[in-house]
């Protein structure tokens, strides 16, 4: 299994990070994707990956709640740290608490989707509230883009027919799958092939049933592909084959 998202550069792992690798090994995990969020973590992503070498995969971007109006100097900052990333990202679009920086958002968003079009890496797209305006913006450079995630898709049977327009893109399923009231499961039968679908744990968050209420960690993304074969109907280890591949043709993450 690869974990195409999770937080290992925080402060909720500095104790025991080499445990938690050890057990996400052990589980079963082959590569992980860790994002930045902001300039300081491209130090602490790229520091994690140099300690497990293709094993740890770096992101590197500015999320949408770390955006203010210095968004242009941070970008600037960031961009150099690129060449040794695999990926733009998290970035993308949140006003879900605040529309505070909604402007300074979008414009630093655009400004990132330019980079993987650039670049030619792809986006791991973190979107919260905001479909609409991020659906409009990515239209506009859809023949031009590499692919990505849309990293923990949560929505609707519409929201997502939205989502699969983009032919290149995949969407990230991690702990919601498993959690009593969610209808993801539901959607994901409808709409969404298996062939279009990554895992992601985005540890030390959500983490799955039956861990709900702990840290979250990579190995748990276990119970997420367990979760998916029960929705598909098929086995454990066809979800695993078919989210590495999905995995290895969007992302140059590989196990």
């Amino acid at each position: 299994m690869i974990d195409t998202h999770c937080h290992l550069d925080g402060e909720e792992f500095h104790e025991d990070l080499d445990a938690v690798v050890t057990r996400a090994r052990e589980a079963g995990v082959t590569a992980i994707g860790v994002p930045g969020i902001d300039l300081k973590s491209c130090d602490t992503v790229l520091e994690v990956c140099r300690r497990y070498p293709g094993y740890c995969f770096p992101m590197l971007g500015l999320h949408p709640e770390e955006v203010r109006a210095d968004w242009r100097e941070v970008l600037a900052r960031i961009k150099p740290f690129l060449n040794k990333g695999v990926c733009v990202g998290e970035v993308g679009l949140d006003f879900y608490w605040s529309r505070e920086f909604e402007r300074e958002q979008i414009e630093a968003f655009e400004e990132q989707v330019r980079w993987s079009v650039e670049l030619g890496l792809p986006l791991m797209i973190h979107c919260r509230k905001a479909q609409n305006e991020m659906v409009t913006l990515l239209k506009r450079f859809k023949n031009q883009l590499p692919g990505g995630v849309f990293h923990c898709f949560t929505g609707n049977e519409l929201e997502a027919r939205e989502l699969l327009q983009f032919d290149q893109f995949v969407l990230g399923i991690g702990g919601v799958l498993t959690f009593k009231k969610s209808k993801l499961p539901e959607t994901l039968q409808a709409v969404v092939p298996l062939e279009r679908i990554v895992l992601e744990t985005d540890s030390p968050y959500m983490a799955p049933v039956p861990m709900r209420g702990q840290r979250n960690e990579p190995a748990f993304v276990a119970h997420v592909a367990q979760r998916l074969a029960e929705t598909y109907g098929v086995s454990i280890s066809e979800v695993i084959r078919q989210t590495d591949e999905n995995c290895k043709k969007v992302l140059n993450i590989t196990a």
